[in-house]
C-alpha cells in the first residue's frame, strides 16, 4: 500500500464520519470521529471473528502503515501544536502564566509518581508482573493533557474564556515536559540513563529549556521575514516551512520540538500578528491554520480509534486499564488542587477551578503514540492496552460532558 493510498483512505473515511456526524448527529467532531473510528473497528474485528478476515487484515495493514506513534510524534504534532498555539491570546496567557508553568511542570511530575505508585500497588493485587519503573513509565504517558484533544473540545464549547487559557495554555506546554520524563524513565528502565537528579535535570535543561530558546529564535526569525513581506501565499508558505523546519531541527538538536513550535506559535499569533501581518495576511493565514487543524485532527482520532485492530487486550491489562482510569483522575485532582492552592492567596480564583481543570484535562492521542513508541516486550503489551483505556474514557466520557462540568470553573 502506498503513502498516497494510506492518505486518500484516511481522508476520505475522516470525512465520511464527519458528514454523517455534521448531517444527523451533531457531536463535537473529534469525538464523533473517534467514536465512529472505535466502531468501525469493534465491526472488523466482529468480522475477523466470524471468518471474514480479509477486510480486518487490510485494515489492519493500513492502521500499521499509518503507524500512529512516529506519525504522530514526528509529524502532525508539530502542525497541530503550532495552529493551536498560533491562536492564543499571550496576554490572556500571561494573566495565567503561574498556575499554567506548575499544571506544566510540577502537575506532570506529580501525576507520573502518583499514578505509577497506584498503579504498581494495583498491578501487584492483580498479579501482573510489570516492575515499579515501568509503573511510572505508565504514569509519564497518561500524564499530559493532550493538547490535541483538549483544544479540539474547547472550540465546540462555550467555555469562559480565562478557564480556557488555563486549560490550552497548559495542554500546550505539558506534553514537551511529559516527554522528556518518558524519556528520563525510559533511559533508567533500559539502563542507558543514571537515576540520578543531575542526570535528569541536565536532560530537562537540554531538552525543555532548549526548546523554548529554539522557539524563541524561531519566533524571531519567522517575524523578520513576515514583516518584511505583503505576500500572503508566501506568508502561508514560511509559517508551514517555520514549523515543518524548525521540528526537524529540535530533534536533530535533541531538544524539545512540541516547546519549540509552541513558543513560535504563540509568537508569531501574537507579536507576528500585531506588528508584522496585513488585515489580509492576517485573514488567510488564520484560515489556513484552522483547515490544517481540522483536517489534521479528523485524521488524529480516527488514527486513535483505528489503534483498536492492533493492539492486544488481555483481560488482565483491561481490568488494569479500568482501574487506571480513577486512578488518573484522582491523580489529576491532586496535580491540579496543590498549585490551584498555593496560588490562591494571590490571585482570586471563581468556584470550582480544580473540578474543571479536572475534568477538562483530556488525555489523547499523545498518551497512545508514548505507549506505541515503546519497544516490543511484555512491558509494553501491559502500559499500551491500559494507556488506550484511560484515552478512549477521556476522551469519549469526559469530552461528551466535560461542557456541564466547565460551567462551574470559571
Amino acid at each position: 500500500m502506498s503513502l498516497f493510498d494510506v492518505i486518500a483512505i484516511l481522508l476520505s473515511l475522516s470525512a465520511l464520519f464527519s458528514y454523517i456526524n455534521a448531517r444527523f448527529i451533531g457531536l463535537p467532531s473529534s469525538i464523533a470521529i473517534m467514536a465512529f473510528s472505535l466502531v468501525f473497528s469493534i465491526i472488523l474485528l466482529g468480522l475477523n471473528h466470524l471468518g471474514m478476515s480479509s477486510v480486518a487484515d487490510w485494515a489492519e495493514h493500513l492502521v500499521g502503515e499509518a503507524d500512529l506513534g512516529p506519525t504522530l510524534l514526528n509529524g502532525l504534532l508539530s502542525f497541530l501544536l503550532f495552529a493551536g498555539a498560533f491562536h492564543v491570546n499571550l496576554d490572556e496567557l500571561a494573566d495565567q502564566k503561574w498556575l499554567v508553568a506548575l499544571l506544566a511542570t510540577l502537575g506532570v511530575v506529580l501525576t507520573t509518581f502518583l499514578v505509577g505508585g497506584a498503579m504498581w500497588y494495583v498491578l501487584g493485587w492483580l498479579g501482573i508482573p510489570l516492575p515499579f519503573i515501568y509503573c511510572l513509565l505508565f504514569g509519564a504517558v497518561v500524564a499530559p493533557t493532550d493538547p490535541v484533544a483538549v483544544m479540539a473540545i474547547l472550540k465546540s464549547l462555550d467555555a469562559p474564556s480565562s478557564l480556557t487559557t488555563k486549560i490550552a495554555g497548559e495542554s500546550l506546554f505539558n506534553d514537551g515536559v511529559a516527554v522528556v520524563m518518558f524519556i528520563a524513565i525510559l533511559g533508567i528502565a533500559q539502563g542507558q540513563r543514571e537515576a540520578s537528579f543531575d542526570s535528569i535535570a541536565m536532560l530537562f535543561v537540554h531538552e525543555a529549556v532548549g526548546g523554548v530558546v529554539l522557539g524563541l529564535l524561531l519566533g524571531l526569525l519567522g517575524y523578520h521575514l513576515l514583516k518584511h513581506l505583503d505576500n500572503y501565499q508566501v506568508e502561508v508558505l514560511v509559517t508551514v516551512a517555520l514549523v515543518a523546519g524548525g521540528y526537524a531541527l529540535a530533534s536533530k538538536l535533541h531538544t524539545s520540538g512540541p516547546l519549540a513550535v509552541v513558543v513560535a506559535g504563540l509568537m508569531l499569533g501574537n507579536h507576528g500578528r500585531e506588528f508584522a501581518m496585513s488585515k489580509k495576511t492576517e485573514q488567510q493565514l488564520d484560515a489556513f491554520w484552522e483547515m490544517v487543524d481540522e483536517v489534521l485532527n479528523a485524521v488524529l482520532f480516527l488514527l486513535v480509534g483505528l489503534e483498536l485492530l492492533i493492539i492486544t487486550f488481555e483481560w488482565h491489562a483491561l481490568v488494569a486499564g479500568l482501574a487506571a482510569v480513577p486512578l488518573a483522575l484522582l491523580a489529576r485532582y491532586v496535580a491540579v488542587g496543590i498549585p490551584v492552592l498555593a496560588l490562591k492567596p494571590f490571585k482570586q480564583y471563581k468556584p470550582n477551578p480544580i473540578k474543571a481543570l479536572t475534568w477538562g484535562g483530556l488525555k489523547g492521542g499523545i498518551s497512545v503514540a508514548l505507549a506505541l513508541s515503546l519497544p516490543l516486550g511484555e512491558e509494553r503489551s501491559i502500559i499500551l492496552p491500559m494507556a488506550y483505556v484511560v484515552v478512549v474514557f477521556s476522551i469519549l466520557v469526559q469530552g461528551l460532558t466535560v461542557k456541564k462540568v466547565l460551567g462551574g470553573g470559571r
